[in-house]
């Protein structure tokens, strides 16, 4: 896995800008679980991986990635090859699978 040395960095921080939506004051991480991992997927620093990774732990990094409904391709095929989480046992493929393609030529 890339970020194998998580474990060196214990106090990295996740960047607020990631959430900017919510208030950070009220921001309940485990209860938002999903919600973050898919930020740092689609948009984290290293610093924000991490986090992810010190907070929740792998397994439960690897439950959020494979509950998250989207994830463009590119991160899709990422966590899947970093994660080993094949790609079958991730909704966001099964969704894209089921995907009705309209005008394909």
């Amino acid at each position: 896995m890339y970020f194998d040395n998580y474990i060196q960095f214990p106090d990295a921080k996740l960047d607020d800008k990631l959430l900017w939506e919510f208030d950070p004051k009220k921001i309940d991480l485990a209860g938002m679980r999903n919600i973050v991992v898919q930020r740092v997927i689609e948009r984290g620093r290293p610093d924000d991986w991490y986090f992810i990774l010190n907070y929740y732990g792998i397994e439960d990094v690897k439950g959020a990635i494979k509950k998250i409904a989207y994830l463009n391709d590119k991160d899709m095929h990422f966590v899947s090859h970093q994660f080993d989480i094949p790609l079958n046992e991730m909704k966001c493929y099964e969704k894209k699978q089921s995907m009705t393609l309209h005008w394909n030529s």
